[in-house]
């Protein structure tokens, strides 16, 4: 019997997708529920299971754009599965195999007699040397047009050192096609820049006191809630849960002349994953207690990287954090995740001098960015929103843990 493998649909609004990768080649038996393909759409990286066991014929070559719902291959039910056991008879015809061994004594070739080299064979005179030596240039790079190709004083003179032309370097280059889902960020990316009007405020942060409260809890925080570690994002989800809430033009979105306003925060997280950025969502961030929000961030970043992130992870979202400092980045512009309005930059933590009640100390202290879209946000609103994240962070104990660091933890 033979079954016609389609396309399943990924999601409501996806009528088309790309296939990024077979993983098994055409005549291979496959068992059911099998990977067979890694499949791309606009939003996410699936895997395609096999539905059935048996011999595969592949209808669809790697990038390849599909429909949903088109074959992309058939199984061969009634194919036989292989037999383990290799053929010996190669091996036994190889043993029994006795090469001939000849040895041939050749003659050997007789030396070419030696090109008779003079002085000017290509060589500098002593001036012309002189000035190749103050030059820094081979002679060897030059060709001489005195007597016998002898380079002249002339010569040198009018050499010029070379500028780091590549010789016998790799001067290769690959195109390779951008995956849909590549395609797809690039596409929203240019739009958020050309149809949106981003501005980008800063500002910085002494993380001194989160890393107060996180040396002192983490262990215990781990311990009781089975390995969810006690991170700087649930702090930075509290702080920026509290801060739309304090200006909600900052959590809401554009529709063409309308204003969206959201009486919710649904924080999308950018992480990275073996296909790229992701963006998967915290839901209702602003009810989840810090282990809620550890443990949601958790799971949805071992489902990035295993490559089993889902469109209903990244749908919707109100606004979006993304951490470059985790890579080393110490400034940044973040690009709006469209149709949000806003995103805040998280960077790297980096010990500086700064001026505490009028004596320099050295603290811990990271920039963080806002990049906004002024069609709907005001500087004001846009400034008062990084101050009021900047304020929750820095005064941790009464803004986001109400003074009690093990109810908010839940020890």
């Amino acid at each position: 019997m033979i079954l016609e493998m389609k396309v399943p649909s990924p999601g409501e609004s996806i009528k088309e997708v790309e296939i990024a990768t077979w993983l098994v080649k055409d005549g291979d038996y496959v068992e059911k529920d099998q990977a067979i393909a890694e499949v791309d759409s606009d939003k996410a990286t699936l895997e395609l299971p096999a539905e059935a066991s048996g011999i595969i014929t592949l209808k669809a070559e790697e990038g390849d754009a599909v429909a949903v719902g088109a074959v992309v291959c058939h199984i061969d039910t009634d194919g036989a599965k292989p037999s383990g056991d290799a053929p010996a008879a190669d091996k036994a015809a190889e043993t029994a195999k006795v090469e001939e061994k000849v040895e041939v004594k050749a003659e050997a070739p007789k030396a070419a007699p030696a090109p008779a080299t003079t002085y000017a064979s290509g060589t500098p005179s002593p001036a012309a040397r002189k000035i190749l030596d103050e030059k820094n240039i081979a002679p060897t790079s030059i060709s001489g047009t005195g007597k016998a190709g002898r380079i002249t004083k002339e010569d040198a003179v009018n050499a010029v050192p070379s500028m780091g032309t590549p010789t016998g370097g790799s001067r290769g280059s690959e195109r390779t096609k951008l995956s849909m889902l590549r395609r797809k960020v690039a596409e929203r990316l240019v739009a958020a820049k050309n149809e949106t009007a981003m501005l980008t405020t800063f500002n910085e942060v002494n993380m001194t006191p989160i890393n107060m409260i996180r040396n002192e809890y983490k262990d215990a925080f781990k311990a009781r809630h089975n390995g969810v570690g006690l991170g700087y994002m649930s702090f930075f989800t509290k702080a920026v849960t509290r801060a739309l809430q304090l200006y909600p033009d900052v959590n809401s979105m554009m529709d063409g002349d309308h204003k969206i306003a959201f009486d919710f925060c649904d924080i999308s997280i950018a992480v990275s994953g073996p296909k790229g950025l992701m963006v998967p969502v915290v839901r209702n961030a602003e009810n989840l207690t810090f282990r809620g929000v550890e443990a949601d961030i958790k799971r949805l970043a071992i489902k990035a990287r295993d490559g089993q992130i889902t469109v209903d992870d990244m749908t919707g979202g109100t606004f979006t954090i993304t951490n470059g400092g985790v890579f080393g980045s110490m400034l940044s512009t973040p690009i709006i995740n469209p149709p949000q309005s806003g995103i805040l930059g998280m960077h790297n933590i980096i010990e500086r001098p700064i001026a505490v009640n009028g004596k320099v100390e050295i603290h811990p202290m990271m920039y963080v960015a806002l990049s906004y879209d002024h069609r709907i946000i005001d500087g004001r609103e846009s400034v008062g929103f990084l101050v009021a994240v900047k304020e929750a962070l820095e005064n941790p104990m009464e803004l986001l843990l109400d003074n009690n660091p093990k109810k908010a933890f839940e020890l």
